[in-house]
């Protein structure tokens, strides 16, 4: 039997995909140029992190995914550590005890954990019979519950859900029983007067009461929702066109370089410019699932399938939370949102998504 590489794609980079996202990219410069007020040292700063984080997609993409699986306990294992050290000696910003500071640059651990949970399921699940049975599940679970607690303390509930959503959809894409995942739901509903009386801070228990009324307190917990949905809506079909949205550049709307990106984003492009945006999410998010689809082995399949799902996930609770729909949680909106951390997590993702992809074998016999 005879073994070789495909060496159809260019570095080893998926050509549509690469596109996509470079395109969604430079739509992310131009929405941030308007919503910083023009702000070229912004924009700069947010173009330097894309390009480390094509960088790090690049890199990634050359190696060949068998040969990092050896190394997936120890990366969990350095980032629980990380994410202990952040309670310990992290540092505090607008409330949350999130960062790491090494001087030159900050970071964030939580965003590694995102990459790394999913990957550390994968590959507890990948060498053992699927689906897999009630002990496995248990195990899985529990290396999920860890980073999900320790990111829940810093406090960053968003993250904590997301991490634990990466963990899970590796569960469910290895075959998890569908009475398994009734009981879980039936578990989360009983835990939750633990969780509202006990866990969540009362910000957190404010934006949920919020979300479900949020003319309750309309010059404060509820500004962000009402403010979002007014330029959201004031876009109409066509939009006001780029560096014209007033809810942003007159200041209406807080956070409009991060968590509501989106609503400067729809204010400018309407209805029709959101249509075009969603149909590019959509695109990547199937392109990544049909490799998914044609990966040759199960740590590749459940990997990549969890990835994508997590990205979906990122488009849909950004998008719901801006018109409306989803609490307010703080989640960017993936290369849109001004940030780094998050940026450089995400194409690293998508670095093993188009390693997978680019490195399957061909065997002859």
């Amino acid at each position: 039997m005879q073994t070789n590489w495909n060496n159809n794609h260019f570095l080893h980079l998926d050509k549509p995909l690469l596109l996509s996202l470079i395109i969604l990219s430079l739509i992310g410069l131009f929405v941030l140029y308007s919503a910083s007020s023009q702000n070229f040292e912004l924009i700069s700063r947010q173009f330097l992190r894309l390009l480390a984080g094509f960088g790090l997609m690049l890199w990634l993409a050359q190696i060949d995914i068998q040969k990092i699986i050896p190394m997936v306990p120890w990366l969990y294992l350095m980032g629980v550590i990380l994410l202990i050290l952040v309670l310990v000696l992290g540092e505090a910003s607008k409330g949350s005890q999130r960062w790491i500071n090494l001087g030159l640059f900050r970071f964030q651990p939580s965003e590694i954990m995102k990459l790394v949970v999913p990957m550390m399921v994968t590959w507890y699940l990948a060498n053992r019979p699927l689906p897999p049975n009630y002990w496995r599940l248990s195990l899985a679970i529990i290396i999920i519950l860890v980073p999900v607690i320790l990111v829940a303390k810093e406090p960053d509930l968003g993250t904590a859900l997301l991490i634990g959503s990466s963990g899970l959809f590796v569960l469910l894409l290895a075959g998890m029983a569908w009475h398994l995942v009734f009981r879980f739901i039936i578990a989360s509903i009983l835990f939750f007067p633990v969780l509202w009386f006990y866990i969540l801070h009362e910000y957190q228990r404010e934006r949920i009461l919020t979300f479900l009324n949020p003319e309750r307190d309309p010059l404060g917990a509820g500004y962000h929702t009402i403010q979002s949905k007014i330029a959201i809506g004031s876009g109409g079909i066509y939009g006001k066109g780029w560096l014209n949205g007033t809810q942003s550049h007159l200041q209406f709307l807080p956070e409009r370089t991060t968590d509501f990106v989106f609503a400067v984003y729809s204010e400018e492009f309407g209805l029709v410019g959101v249509l075009i945006l969603l149909c590019l999410y959509f695109f990547i998010f199937t392109r990544g699932m049909s490799i998914a689809f044609r990966a040759q082995d199960t740590f590749s399949r459940l990997l990549v399938g969890s990835l994508m799902l997590t990205f979906f996930v990122y488009v849909f609770v950004n998008i719901g939370m801006v018109i409306g729909l989803l609490p307010v949680v703080g989640l960017p909106l993936p290369l849109l949102s001004y940030g780094g951390t998050s940026i450089v997590t995400l194409m690293a993702g998508f670095g093993f998504v188009m390693a997978i992809h680019t490195h399957r074998r061909f065997l002859y016999g």
